[in-house]
């Protein structure tokens, strides 16, 4: 039996960690079996490359360091944990995934979405989400809501320029207009307690009875 495999995905500020934690407690209280997990890390190993990707003093990081480092980081994840969970028939949550590195890294950083697909492809071995949850936020307010919220973790991908975000909205609706199947989009702009309705109702439709 396998699982389900859903991904949250979004620019800066979305809100779709939190979102993924409560739609966590809620299908944990009905009675499924859940996991939650982020990228890049949720594992040892991963998260080690996590602090090397994210420090913010790392600033002479080359680009095609940063994909491979996230794909190096994702492999180790699935193997480790995605995957062994999927098998026992679990609902995996992960905080970003492959459309992560296709927005930020194959456009935003400008390698190309071939080139990262690429890196990728190799990385995951056709493990793909069955669901993509893509959180639609404008960069300005996603932004605002960092400066807002002192308890967030502060990291390298905050201090790019708007401009660099701004890329990184535009790739996000460019993949969900390249995989509508896959990709469902939510209005991130909304209340919080709407946007965690919205992404349920969309769940609840995939979740096996």
């Amino acid at each position: 039996m396998r699982g389900l495999f859903v991904t949250f995905e979004g620019g800066e500020g979305a809100g779709k960690s939190s979102v993924l934690r409560e739609i966590g407690k809620e299908l944990k209280s009905e009675g499924y079996q859940v996991l939650e997990t982020r990228e890049p890390g949720g594992i040892r190993i991963a998260e080690k490359i996590r602090e090397v990707i994210l420090n913010p003093s790392h600033t002479e990081m080359d680009r095609r360091t940063e994909a491979l480092l996230y794909a190096a980081a994702r492999r180790q994840h699935l193997v480790e944990k995605v995957i062994p969970a999927l098998q026992e028939g679990k609902i995996v949550l992960c905080d970003r995934f492959l459309d992560s590195s296709l927005a930020y890294q194959g456009v935003a950083r400008g390698i190309g979405l071939e080139e990262v697909n690429a890196i990728n492809e190799f990385a995951i071995d056709d493990c793909m989400p069955d669901v993509t949850l893509l959180f639609n936020i404008e960069p300005e307010q996603g932004l605002n809501r960092i400066m807002e919220n002192k308890e967030r973790e502060q990291n390298r991908l905050d201090l790019e320029h708007l401009d660099f975000h701004q890329q990184v909205y535009q790739a996000y609706q460019d993949l969900a207009s390249r995989y509508p199947d896959r990709i469902q989009t939510l209005d991130a702009g909304q209340s919080f307690e709407r946007v965690k309705e919205d992404a349920l109702q969309i769940l609840r439709n995939c979740l096996p009875s």
